[in-house]
């Protein structure tokens, strides 16, 4: 064998990681979101035209928004999104850059006052390949924490346990970034 071959894991065979199989995830990964290719059909670039509280929308920016996840992973899991139709993070403009940066900031701030986690999961998924749900449009997910927020529920049972509706978190988390101010203030041209 030659160097470093035998330390490469072969399938079935045990490893450092402990892995939890939850098939159940591909029926959401593989639900026809991929489908979707342009501002016709991207719900990204269809809910600005929508009222805030039917589209989730926490903050509309000059240049981004940022709304709750329709499937959150946990309470309070909002995405910052480009009102433009792009897929990549290198397609935004300096001024969108700077704005979606500033609205993730800004959403883990709103989350701190109002829920107070204590930690946060950030994430773009580049590509279908990368796991992006959307992968058409560039989203950032800005994610709450708790410690022991995880449990089997999720898995074994197929249920994932929040405290609020959608819409009261929207209302909630709108009402706080108000209240909080920041960046791109209150600017409702979109939509």
């Amino acid at each position: 064998m030659s160097e470093g071959v035998e330390d490469v894991p072969v399938a079935g065979v045990p490893d450092a990681f402990q892995r939890l199989w939850n098939p159940h995830r591909a029926a959401y990964q593989s639900r026809g979101q991929d489908q979707v290719t342009g501002e016709g059909d991207c719900p990204f670039c269809q809910g600005p035209a929508r009222s805030d509280e039917d589209a989730l929308i926490v903050r509309r920016g000059r240049l981004c928004f940022a709304l709750l996840n329709l499937y959150p992973y946990n309470p309070g899991h909002v995405l910052v999104c480009p009102y433009r139709h792009v897929p990549d993070l290198t397609d935004l403009s300096e001024d969108e850059a700077a704005e979606f940066v500033a609205m993730t900031q800004q959403a883990m701030r709103v989350l701190r006052e109002v829920a107070r986690p204590a930690g946060f999961n950030l994430g773009i998924n580049q590509g279908k390949v990368g796991g992006a749900g959307i992968a058409a449009h560039l989203h950032q997910h800005v994610v709450p924490r708790w410690s022991g927020d995880t449990n089997f529920m999720p898995i074994i049972a197929q249920t994932k346990n929040l405290s609020a509706t959608l819409g009261e978190s929207q209302q909630l988390l709108a009402r706080a970034w108000d209240e909080l101010g920041g960046p791109s203030g209150d600017l409702r041209e979109h939509g």
